[in-house]
């Protein structure tokens, strides 16, 4: 079943929701003071180039607040535009399975506890950082809530992740994927167009090679550089080029025309701090982003899966 529309023509994660829970759904990002192996002297004290000091959590809660006071602030200012919704909780910032059972198991429990109206749990980290016992545990979690697992891969080339310092090797985020669906759970991937070194033929084998695997979302993200990251560092002394908009929007479509028809998109475009961002600039505007892409499908009469092939 698709969840194609008129103006999107690709399946969008809300009209997935309203069909699946018949209400709207809203994201509250919480921070559970987590931290990642390969910024905490683990695998690297270095991470990802890309990353922030809040570990891609620039929208999540504060790690000094409880869960109840994140909640309840966040909730305080969605609503105002939404006031008749059910939540999803989104353990955003860092590696939200990196830790001690016991604490990822109460964290996740206090979590679902929230609130009557809260329907499911979003969990986000990395393909390295599982273990049997937190399979078991996640596995049980799926059996009492609407459970999905965001696991970010941002390219399928070696060279890239060796380059961003991802820390992993594709044969582990496969393994990761084959682990969760075992268990029925299911698995969003975060992938970014525009890291160095890479063109549109590389962008697109990385839609490839998820439409391999058993995955039920993906969130394309526009690659920006933030202040006090390595990425910045790095752009200074080797600049590269930067996607235009109307590059990127051409290069999104024709994912989405490569995408399997099955696959629900989460997002088109990232959301960065305007206080942090370096490049590009464009990327602040995400609803002209997201309203390029539904433009050029609907003129050319696109659609999400018309190129794929098994």
């Amino acid at each position: 079943m698709n969840y194609f529309t008129n103006e999107k023509h690709y399946n969008t994660l809300n009209h997935y929701y309203r069909h699946r829970f018949q209400s709207k759904i809203m994201k509250i990002a919480l921070n559970g003071d987590f931290s990642c192996p390969n910024r905490d002297g683990v695998f690297s004290s270095k991470g990802c180039i890309f990353c922030s000091e809040s570990g891609s959590g620039d929208f999540a809660g504060q790690k000094e607040d409880s869960l109840r006071k994140q909640f309840d602030d966040i909730l305080a200012m969605m609503k105002k535009k939404w006031d008749n919704a059910k939540y999803i909780a989104y353990f955003q910032a860092n590696s939200n399975t990196y830790g001690p059972i016991e604490k990822l198991k109460n964290l996740y429990n206090e979590a679902l506890s929230l609130d009557d109206n809260i329907v499911g749990l979003n969990i986000g980290t990395r393909a390295d950082c599982f273990s049997p016992k937190i399979f078991d545990l996640l596995e049980e979690l799926n059996q009492k809530t609407y459970l999905t697992i965001e696991l970010g891969l941002q390219s399928s080339h070696l060279k890239t992740l060796e380059l961003i310092n991802r820390g992993h090797d594709i044969l582990t985020f496969t393994k990761t994927v084959k682990e969760l669906r075992k268990r029925k759970i299911d698995v969003v991937v975060h992938i970014i167009n525009g890291l160095p070194g890479e063109d549109e033929s590389m962008m697109l084998k990385t839609i490839d090679y998820l439409n391999q695997l058993d995955i039920q979302g993906i969130k394309i993200h526009m690659l920006y550089v933030l202040k006090n990251t390595a990425l910045e560092d790095y752009y200074k002394k080797q600049p590269f080029h930067i996607l235009t908009l109307e590059e990127y929007v051409d290069i999104t479509v024709k994912q989405l025309k490569n995408l399997r028809e099955d696959i629900i998109v989460h997002r088109i475009t990232g959301d960065p701090p305007k206080d942090l961002l370096v490049e590009p600039l464009w990327t602040l505007k995400k609803f002209v982003v997201s309203n390029e892409i539904d433009k050029v499908m609907r003129k050319n009469k696109d659609y999400q899966g018309d190129s794929y092939h098994e």
